[in-house]
């Protein structure tokens, strides 16, 4: 759909500027401090998972306003892709149909255990919130949700990575 909004497609991935082997010395360190400037200066990343398109769609209008590039993904396969590249907050749906419930957030807590994982699931109950805790999950927000609501907690768990 079409926006203002910074969004990527899940093949897509982060260019690190090239500082050639051939740089002058008196140049190399300018060219580390643009390299540094250019990785700071690119948008956090939030990877959001869900089977439904609108609801990925809505995530990424209201976190792209907020300065998030946005990459979304409809399945396990895309999530797995799309994270290797990199995501600084993951925003993911219990309940994706291929998703094996807790599986995906257990294979993405073993790749980077410190980039947080916020599952999103319209069945919340008690011993879902143990066991995603327990798996590495840093929070668990129900559905339906106000959209105003989630870029105060994508900010706030984004702030806690090292």
């Amino acid at each position: 759909m079409p926006g203002s909004s910074p969004r990527a497609d899940v093949m897509s991935g982060r260019m690190e500027p090239n500082i050639a082997d051939s740089t002058p010395p008196q140049r190399a360190a300018s060219a580390e401090n643009s390299a540094e400037t250019a990785r700071k200066s690119v948008s956090p990343m939030v990877l959001v998972v869900d089977a439904e398109p609108l609801v990925c769609w809505s995530v990424a209008e209201v976190l792209g306003e907020r300065g998030y590039e946005v990459t979304e993904a409809h399945d396990s396969a895309s999530a797995m892709r799309a994270f290797a590249h990199h995501a600084d907050v993951v925003l993911l749906d219990v309940s994706s149909p291929d998703s094996g419930d807790l599986h995906m957030l257990t294979a993405m807590h073993r790749l980077s255990p410190n980039t947080p994982v916020i599952l999103m699931t319209a069945y919340n109950s008690p011993d879902l919130l143990d066991e995603a805790r327990r798996l590495g999950a840093f929070t668990v927000i129900d559905k339906p949700f106000e959209m105003n609501e989630l870029a105060p907690i994508v900010d706030a768990y984004r702030a806690r990575r090292p």
